[in-house]
């Protein structure tokens, strides 16, 4: 389990680590939240800032823990998977974006999960171009269609 709450659309708690939970044990569970840093203005940049996953074209929001995205300006890219942690190369001129050679540690996970994770990844390998605004960072295909949506974690 992972938690985050939101208000008007913007995050203001998250959790940074994944629960394992028993629904049918009757045990308190405690899990610990962070503040999200809110900014005076919005990020301008993709750069350096961890982006969580709002949206994942054919899929809408993935259910399992929240996955992240994080680009550098060398290039590399990578984050949080549904189940996996993953790395790529990434190569941005102006507004185009290209994200090659996904990998990704091998964990399995239920079948419904990697369905989210398979989606995540063939996604940001159909990345054509990106806008950053109001926070939030959207990727969109080669033909100008949304098939991804982010939220600046901090």
């Amino acid at each position: 389990m992972q938690a985050r709450i939101t208000v008007d659309d913007k995050l203001l708690f998250i959790s940074d680590m994944r629960h394992q939970v028993d629904p049918l044990a009757d045990v308190p569970q405690t899990i610990m939240l962070k503040m999200v840093s809110p900014s005076a203005e919005p990020t301008a940049s993709i750069f350096d800032q961890l982006w969580l996953v709002d949206y994942v074209d054919g899929i809408g929001a993935i259910a399992a823990p929240q996955a992240t995205f994080r680009v550098s300006e060398a290039g590399k890219a990578g984050g949080s998977g549904p189940c996996n942690t993953y790395f790529a190369t990434a190569k941005l001129d102006g507004q185009t974006i290209v994200i090659r050679d996904i990998g990704s540690t091998y964990k399995a996970c239920a079948p419904e999960v990697m369905a989210e994770e398979k989606a995540l990844f063939d996604a940001l390998a159909k990345a054509a171009s990106y806008r950053v605004e109001a926070g939030k960072l959207i990727i969109s295909d080669k033909d100008d269609r949304e098939i991804l949506r982010f939220s600046a974690a901090s």
